[in-house]
């Protein structure tokens, strides 16, 4: 085989270490992140349903913690789930065709993305999930507090602004009107327990409130109504992503690998950070994280040349954009034969670069 010109491999040095020494094998990975990005996600459905539904599809011997924001929360749900490759299709499927008219209103939005959730999970999804033998599902909301609360939108919409405007000072000042919260079956075992960059709440994700969780980590505010959760203190929870963006996190401890199939090769920490080329993850966080992400090259094959973006709703008539995200979709698997090929062969130290 040649150098894989579809899919780029990158390595801290903790993950290089391990990959030159046993090659990528499923039971070195202790950690598997999804980021928030909307419909940027399709170009990695290949790689999904190759990890989830093939690499990953043995027993394991101890738990896989899969954490995620916005749409990286509902990959992730997918690989929690008795046939994962299956549950990434329903999810495919109900996220392509979204259809809308010309701005159309919070609720009407909310109520589509539930759709999409709620065919995705099927009718035993929560079961699935909370009884899953191994995988152990995160799933990040933003509790909005003060203005940020609000529905009205121009209250809203001043709460944001305050807190993009702390966000430029520092991503602690989030704090002063969010804070992160963490639904989750990991219990007291969660390697996210001792996250301290910012105000973090750890909550058991149950049948009364997986669905809203869901829901709420896919909130994007002024696009989506805020959910309230179930057994939660009032409070209104939005996307995960203004938070946790790409998910510059400490992965927790544990000499195992976090594998990150990613939509770039660079990690932005957070929504507000998105134009700030100066905030962009360190190799703190990322010491035994292996990101997987399409080159340059592969983005410039695909329609258009550039990745899926909620932008596309806009800028293209319905039957356009399904075109499109399809034909990205089926590009993608392109990624997941190379990895699938290099695995195979036991060349994956040969194709990784450093971080």
């Amino acid at each position: 085989m040649t150098a894989p010109v579809s899919l780029a491999l990158s390595a801290g040095p903790d993950a290089l270490a391990i990959i030159r020494e046993r090659g990528l094998r499923a039971e070195d990975v202790d950690v598997v992140p999804g980021a928030a990005g909307g419909p940027k996600w399709l170009v990695l459905e290949g790689l999904d349903r190759f990890l989830f539904g093939e690499f990953f599809n043995r027993p394991r011997d101890r738990p896989l913690h899969l954490i995620g924001s916005s749409i990286g929360s509902w990959r992730t749900t997918c690989m929690a789930m008795r046939d994962p490759a299956a549950a990434v299709e329903r999810l495919r499927e109900g996220y392509i065709e979204q259809k809308y008219a010309t701005k159309p209103p919070p609720a009407l939005v909310t109520r589509t993305i539930a759709a999409v959730i709620d065919g995705m999970l099927g009718e035993t999804g929560e079961e699935e999930i909370l009884s899953h033998p191994w995988a152990r599902l995160h799933v990040i909301t933003a509790e909005c507090r003060g203005l940020a609360a609000s529905e009205r939108t121009a209250i809203q919409m001043l709460g944001l602004a305050a807190a993009a405007a702390g966000n430029l000072v520092s991503r602690r000042m989030l704090a002063m009107q969010m804070r992160r919260v963490i639904f989750n079956t990991a219990g007291d075992d969660s390697p996210f327990r001792e996250l301290a960059d910012l105000p973090t709440q750890h909550r058991p994700l149950t049948r009364q409130n997986l669905r809203h969780a869901l829901l709420a980590s896919g909130s994007i505010p002024m696009v989506l109504q805020g959910v309230p959760i179930p057994g939660e203190p009032a409070g209104m929870h939005r996307d995960g992503g203004v938070i946790d963006y790409h998910l510059d996190l400490d992965f927790g401890p544990g000499a195992g690998l976090v594998l990150y199939p990613h939509f770039y090769a660079h990690v932005v920490p957070g929504w507000f950070d998105k134009g700030l080329s100066w905030r962009r993850a360190g190799w703190k966080n990322f010491r035994r994280a292996l990101i997987l992400a399409p080159t340059p090259e592969f983005v410039a094959r695909l329609p258009g040349g550039k990745i899926p973006d909620r932008n596309d709703f806009y800028r293209m008539p319905d039957a356009e954009r399904i075109r499109v995200w399809r034909a990205t979709v089926a590009a993608s698997a392109q990624m997941a034969d190379e990895l699938r090929e290099l695995i195979a062969t036991d060349r994956v130290a040969d194709a990784v670069r450093p971080l």
